[in-house]
């Protein structure tokens, strides 16, 4: 499944029909490619000019692979929603001992049953498995929700769904959940040495943000400083069992 495609044609109002059209190729084409086919070239390119986005947006997969951009600087995605769910998916299933999230709900990936299912299923075999996410009460919250745009009411209550879906993971040896009240300037998930970074910036909601993907390779790397904020946050933060 194509997600990104599905969601460019939604903004673009356009259906397979109208791009097969535009293509001269056949609708069931158009349906293949939402589906998870690559196009040949000359249509990726055909549909990244007819929907205004780069090709990448809608394949990130067709991206050249370049060496690190700098020390522990792996790649960075220009959208969190640029990502593939089975990116997601992979990150977390190739933990081993530790994996973080640190976010204000992480509702894109408690909605995804395959990766409450991998978290689960990482816990059971060892891997410590820590979620923090922001306290629905907090004035940090509600004013994250004001700068997405989305009011207060808003955010809090994805937060409060994110932990219900969530809430079902405390069930597995080495999960914990905590709450925290701080202005996060980014979120965070990492799969041991390796971390997803996705920046905050005012008016702009988080999966329209760059999302940065780091190797942690030594203290002084960038990834560290992110390691370090998390555990920070993570020491004052209230567990949540509920």
């Amino acid at each position: 499944m194509n997600n990104n495609l599905r969601y460019a044609l939604a903004a673009a109002r356009l259906n397979t029909t109208d791009v097969a059209a535009a293509l001269a190729v056949d609708p069931k084409t158009v349906s293949r490619w939402l589906n998870g086919r690559i196009p040949y070239p000359r249509h990726r390119w055909a549909v990244a000019d007819l929907l205004h986005v780069d090709e990448t947006d809608l394949w990130p997969e067709t991206a050249p692979r370049y060496p690190a951009l700098a020390d522990g600087i792996q790649t960075i995605y220009p959208h969190r929603w640029a990502i593939l769910q089975t990116t997601w998916r992979n990150h977390f299933n190739s933990a081993t001992e530790e994996i973080d999230i640190l976010a204000y709900s992480a509702l894109f990936l408690a909605e995804d049953h395959a990766t409450l299912h991998i978290l689960t299923k990482r816990a059971k075999t060892g891997v410590n498995v820590r979620i923090l996410l922001g306290d629905p009460e907090s004035p940090e919250v509600a004013a994250r929700g004001v700068d997405e745009g989305i009011g207060a009411e808003v955010m809090a209550a994805r937060v409060k769904n994110a932990l219900a879906l969530y809430r079902p993971l405390l069930d597995a040896h080495g999960v914990e959940i905590r709450l925290h009240r701080t202005v996060l300037y980014n979120s965070l998930y990492r799969a041991d040495t390796q971390l997803l970074v996705n920046t905050h910036a005012y008016g702009t909601p988080a999966a329209h943000a760059p999302v940065m993907h780091l190797t942690h390779t030594n203290d002084q790397g960038p990834a560290s400083t992110y390691l370090t904020s998390f555990t920070r946050i993570w020491t004052t933060a209230q567990p949540h069992n509920q």
